[in-house]
């Protein structure tokens, strides 16, 4: 059985990842176990956990009974789902392109998907909002419009790190495989679909996670596009919420919790595939 040796400075690094979960993962507790208690009993002891006397489920009735959970969950992960399928077809087909296709201006378009990733959304959103204005899909009444006037920048918004990640992996892959495919009788679109994606699936799936959860927490562009109170997300219903609650602080942890534990579950079951999809392409770019 190997032995490890003891090693200060690896004992001083793992002391401060400790440190640092800590302060990370504790606050996120903090507010799940202050759901569970009364609003005076939060001001009065906020750090004790809630059992006995100090438990009830009364924050999380009050916060479906108030509040219209379901459909905003519904619209959270119809819009998350649209852009991540969206961003998983389009970015795909674009890496691809740039890696194994010669055309002018390759490189400078490669250089304009980096460059986009420099710019906030914060810069954009305003001519983005008035160019959809013109098209007649955002701030329409119709609940599939405006699901459109969300998904369009949201997908522009994902695409410019999806297709860099993509890139750096598919460029690693032997172009061999793809040339069998092609003396198969296989074109393009099949080569696509039956070689690059099964081989990608780490990087793909990096991509979709990401995708998915930055939609899903995406609350700026929320305010912007999602103003009627049926076409509403998650995060754009916690902002109304504490706007409207902002001193029940049991709703307001109740409402928190709502919003994030469905996050930690996907992050919890999915990590494995973030870490290697990322290393993946790390390390074949």
């Amino acid at each position: 059985m190997k032995k490890h040796k003891f090693s200060l400075s690896a004992s001083a690094v793992y002391l401060c990842l400790i440190l640092w979960a800590l302060t990370t993962v504790y606050p996120i507790v903090w507010v799940v176990q202050n759901s569970f208690k009364a609003k005076n009993k939060i001001l009065e002891d906020s750090f004790s956990l809630p059992l006995g006397e100090l438990f009830t489920l009364a924050n999380y009735r009050k916060a479906f009974e108030n509040l219209d959970i379901f459909s905003a969950y519904k619209n959270s992960i119809f819009i998350s789902g649209m852009v991540c399928a969206i961003v998983i077809l389009l970015a795909g087909l674009a890496s691809f392109a740039l890696v194994r296709y010669h055309f002018k201006l390759r490189d400078t378009l490669y250089a304009l998907v980096v460059a986009g990733m420099m710019f906030p959304v914060f810069a954009t959103i305003i001519p983005v909002y008035a160019m959809e204005t013109s098209w007649g899909i955002a701030g329409t009444k119709n609940w599939w419009l405006s699901m459109l006037s969300i998904i369009l920048p949201q997908v522009a918004g994902n695409l410019s790190f999806a297709i860099i990640v993509l890139t750096g992996y598919i460029r690693g892959l032997p172009i061999e495989l793809e040339e069998s495919a092609f003396l198969e009788g296989c074109g393009p679109v099949q080569i696509f679909f039956k070689v690059i994606v099964p081989l990608t699936k780490p990087s793909f799936a990096t991509v979709a996670i990401f995708s998915f959860l930055w939609s899903y927490n995406d609350l700026f562009t929320q305010m912007f596009f999602l103003r009627r109170p049926e076409t509403r997300a998650i995060t754009r219903l916690l902002n109304e919420l504490s706007s409207n609650e902002g001193t029940d602080y049991g709703l307001m942890a109740a409402a928190v919790s709502l919003v994030v534990i469905p996050v930690l579950i996907v992050y919890v079951f999915l990590q494995k595939y973030i870490i290697k999809g990322m290393t993946a392409g790390a390390v074949k770019g």
